[in-house]
């Protein structure tokens, strides 16, 4: 789950708690002033209408003052307007607890034909307060979302700066960021950017120096092949020829790795057979016997992909097969979906992932001819093609199997 998403769905819950307490709130307010007002206005409405129904208008106007009523009016109010809370009828009038649109409480009382409508002037104040209380809880609410505004604004350059790593990451080497001002985005633009330009820097240089040497390396060791025909036959001559066979494929495996870590490179892809892969791979090798591979085809498919990088892969895993084995014939099994090949020898003691490390051999091959690059390409090939490579050791058979 992104950062934006988190803070979208905390601020989504702190305002929807925000408006459950601002609604709670005013009920419960609502519901005291009500019973407030309620028991002053029955307590009241006894004296109250004692003056009344005695005609006192003076001990009426004088008590009217002591409790804080107001007189709204001595006409019967059209009650369709009022909400009725409370009544208590007698053979000469009535009392009455009303509550108009506005949330205000009034006091009705009738007796014989007179009529008067009261209102307890002190409930504005609690109305004020009430009123206040919704302000501040309004006020609450929009700081909630200038900070969310906030917070987008701040998060805003972190998803360009992910996006720009990420670019960076699948191998566009020339992103830079925007400077982000003098606070920490700022610091963090620039010092990606600094980052960048000297990976970009090493990066080059080293794709450079390996392409660099890997072709000066050429001319020397053509002439020296050119060289070594031209020689006398000699005890040393085998000797050369290995060294000098040894030197030109160690070449041409560090340039094949430097290819494959470009993640920007494109691969020729095409559609193919299994036959035409393993047709292909045995072809780039130099088998002094046929009858030391075996091909086991059990079920034929296509495969979409790099045929040259493809069939180096495969060649490499029949090359440290035919190199490892301790018995011969080696077994190439195609089945669905995957090419295996299979040669009898000691089980491997490590995982996949140890002899996909480069120069990395086991330990009773040291003397082996070989850098230990060979998997390493298999595993570089096969990830650029999101394919898979699986080891598995059974029965005196080492497997290394390609999943397509």
């Amino acid at each position: 789950m992104s950062i934006f998403t988190k803070v979208m769905i905390l601020f989504l819950v702190s305002l929807s708690l925000m408006m459950v307490v601002s609604q709670q709130t005013n009920t419960i307010t609502q519901s005291k002033i009500e019973i407030l007002l309620k028991e002053k206005y029955k307590q009241a409405s006894n004296e109250l209408f004692t003056y009344f129904s005695n005609n006192d208008k003076v001990g009426l106007t004088k008590k009217l003052e002591v409790l804080n009523f107001k007189v709204i009016s001595h006409d019967t109010p059209t009650l369709l307007s009022y909400e009725v809370i409370y009544e208590n009828a007698t053979s000469f009038g009535e009392i009455k607890i009303l509550r108009d649109t506005k949330k205000r409480y009034l006091l009705f009382m009738s007796y014989l034909d007179e009529t008067l409508l009261v209102q307890d002037a002190s409930q504005e104040e609690s109305f004020l307060e009430k009123d206040f209380l919704g302000y501040l809880i309004f006020a609450d609410i929009l700081i909630l979302l200038v900070i969310f505004l906030l917070i987008l604004k701040i998060l805003s350059p972190l998803k360009k700066l992910s996006h720009d790593m990420q670019r960076f990451g699948d191998g566009a080497l020339n992103v830079r960021m925007n400077d982000m001002g003098k606070n920490e985005l700022g610091t963090l633009s620039r010092a990606f950017n600094n980052m960048a330009e000297n990976i970009e820097t090493l990066i080059h240089s080293r794709q450079r120096l390996l392409r660099d040497v890997g072709h000066e390396l050429r001319t020397p060791i053509a002439k020296a092949k050119l060289a070594l025909e031209m020689l006398p036959e000699s005890r040393y001559e085998s000797i050369l020829k290995k060294s000098i066979f040894q030197i030109d494929k160690m070449t041409a495996e560090l340039l094949s790795i430097e290819k494959l870590n470009a993640k920007n490179s494109v691969l020729k892809t095409e559609k193919f057979n299994t036959e035409t892969l393993i047709f292909e791979s045995l072809s780039k090798l130099v088998i002094e016997n046929e009858s030391w591979v075996e091909v086991h085809m059990h079920e034929t498919f296509d495969i979409t992909g790099d045929l040259n990088y493809l069939s180096i892969a495969l060649k490499n895993l029949i090359d440290n097969a035919l190199k490892y084995a301790t018995q011969k014939p080696i077994v190439i099994e195609v089945t669905a979906q995957s090419i295996a090949v299979k040669s009898q020898g000691e089980p491997l003691k490590h995982s996949i992932a140890y002899y996909c490390e480069a120069f990395v051999q086991e330990d009773h091959s040291r003397g082996q001819e070989g850098f230990g690059l060979g998997l390493s390409i298999v595993k570089k090939i096969l990830d650029a093609h999101q394919m898979r490579l699986t080891l598995t050791c059974k029965e005196g058979w080492n497997s290394f199997a390609i999943h397509f």
